[in-house]
């Protein structure tokens, strides 16, 4: 499995300015590298939410030494309020939300993110409940399979991808990674050297739709936001278009809020520096934002 290196680190830390100490909730705690950074820099207290067991049993290890100041929590970032009401919290000192999937996610075998290997269409970052990438394209019309690739993969070649899946089922399930790129790449022309692979589109497509990663987020900022205490911040990491676009316009809207104001801190998204890039390429398409509670 890759390294996990978690992205933006340095930005993340100058908004949140974890050495005030405080209590500081990281809603998609992951692996546990930006909570160990920030317990590093000061934070008093840490609560990491994460929906993937898998990863939570690794956070666990990556932040044993400060065991007694941590607290980690199956749940997904949209159960912020039913987390820290569980707990009695009102009000918390920063808050940080990584919204991309993990390296363990990406590079662990049987998960079903990547076409690299051929295996079980899973895709679930919570492989506890919900449907997987094999259940939803087996059942699914060709329209809605058309529509989710084409709103979450920005896939132009969408309507002949979803034939070509609708097609294939007939014949059998799709139920692995290497015969939906098949599928996926057989059915989109090829143009001289083609700078991604033609299943990646989809591949996202799929991977949001299973998920649902961008139904609720704009609620899930508005929580976020009203659960700041007064000076305290959020960070907000984004790794395509469709997410930061939601960020960016649900921060703003919060300007003008009347119950959870914030301050936008970064008019424009900060991104890795080229060197970030060269050490970690998964940063290459990240986006930070960062708001301050009024």
């Amino acid at each position: 499995m890759t390294a996990h290196v978690p992205v933006l680190t340095v930005e993340a830390l100058r908004f949140l300015q974890p050495e005030r100490g405080g209590l500081f909730v990281d809603c998609t705690v992951g692996l546990g590298g930006h909570a160990r950074a920030l317990l590093e820099a000061g934070a008093t207290r840490l609560i990491g939410l994460d929906r993937d067991a898998d990863a939570l049993a690794i956070a666990r290890a990556t932040l044993a030494r400060w065991s007694d100041r941590i607290e980690l929590v199956h749940a997904d970032y949209r159960s912020l309020d039913e987390v820290l009401d569980a707990r009695g919290i009102t009000l918390v000192d920063g808050a940080l939300a990584d919204l991309g999937v993990s390296s363990l996610q990406f590079d662990t075998e049987g998960r079903g993110f990547s076409f690299q290997r051929d295996e079980p269409l899973d895709m679930r970052m919570d492989r506890s409940r919900g449907e997987t990438a094999a259940d939803l394209l087996g059942r699914a019309g060709e329209n809605e399979i058309a529509d989710a690739i084409f709103t979450y993969g920005e896939e132009r070649f969408s309507r002949r991808i979803a034939r070509a899946i609708v097609d294939g089922r007939r014949e059998a399930p799709i139920a692995t990674t290497g015969r939906l790129a098949s599928i996926v790449r057989r059915v989109i022309p090829r143009r001289g050297h083609m700078r991604i692979d033609p299943a990646t589109r989809t591949f996202q497509a799929l991977r949001i739709w299973v998920n649902r990663e961008l139904e609720g987020l704009d609620a899930f900022l508005q929580r976020a936001a009203r659960r700041l205490q007064a000076g305290a911040r959020l960070v907000v990491i984004a790794f395509h278009s469709l997410e930061d676009r939601i960020v960016k316009h649900t921060l703003r809207a919060l300007e003008h809020a009347t119950d959870a104001a914030v301050k936008v801190l970064t008019k424009k998204p900060l991104v890795p520096t080229e060197e970030e890039v060269r050490r970690n390429p998964r940063a290459r398409s990240a986006k930070l934002r960062a708001a301050e509670r009024l």
